[in-house]
């Protein structure tokens, strides 16, 4: 049985074929969950990579820009726990402890389902209890990622290399580390589901 995996961002652009097929979505900002600031569809890809065999669902919670409250962020988290996804990439982060228990009480109910929260340390909903923290660290090869302790990890702040979205618009940073590591780790899940099976790229 397939992963389900959520990228709760700027929805994803199901015609790039590097991010592949969406299984679904939602959009929480009205319209539909296609991706019109292309980050969300850089995640989607970068998760591909190392999955490739994930089923991908795009929580679109950003619109123009990358921008968004943290009401909608609780409610896509709760949206991801109601369609029973198994991991959920949270490449976004807020400091405002004010929203806290709101987040919180969302993240609750995800570990609760067992869902795989993964996000940026240093952020709500990263630094949430049951949630996978992520920081960033050049030196970490894009296919690798480093435990540091539990429920914190090291990875490449880079995405999958995808033509047309060169470096130099700024695609680099912990969104990415956070992507590569729920990719990292959906295939480690995949792999302990199926032992006779190598893990993905």
């Amino acid at each position: 049985m397939s992963l389900r995996i959520a990228v709760v961002d700027s929805g994803i652009h199901a015609p790039n074929p590097y991010a592949g097929a969406v299984a679904g979505g939602v959009s929480l900002v009205g319209g539909d969950w296609d991706d019109v600031l292309g980050h969300g569809t850089v995640v989607a890809a970068t998760i591909r990579e190392k999955a490739p065999h994930a089923l991908l669902y795009a929580v679109k919670v950003f619109d123009h820009e990358l921008v968004t409250g943290a009401r909608l962020l609780a409610e896509a988290i709760e949206w991801c726990v109601e369609q029973e996804m198994d991991l959920v990439n949270l490449s976004l982060g807020a400091r405002n402890s004010g929203h806290a228990a709101m987040l919180a009480e969302a993240a609750r109910k995800a570990v609760a389902s067992e869902i795989v929260l993964v996000a940026a340390a240093g952020y709500l909903p990263g630094d949430l209890d049951g949630a996978v923290a992520v920081i960033d660290a050049a030196d970490c090869p894009r296919d690798q990622m480093r435990r540091i302790k539990e429920k914190l990890y090291a990875a490449s702040p880079h995405p999958r290399p995808m033509p047309g979205m060169p470096s130099a618009r700024g695609l680099a940073g912990v969104s990415f580390a956070v992507a590569n590591v729920t990719g990292l780790l959906a295939a480690s899940i995949r792999h302990r589901a199926n032992p006779e099976r190598t893990p993905g790229p």
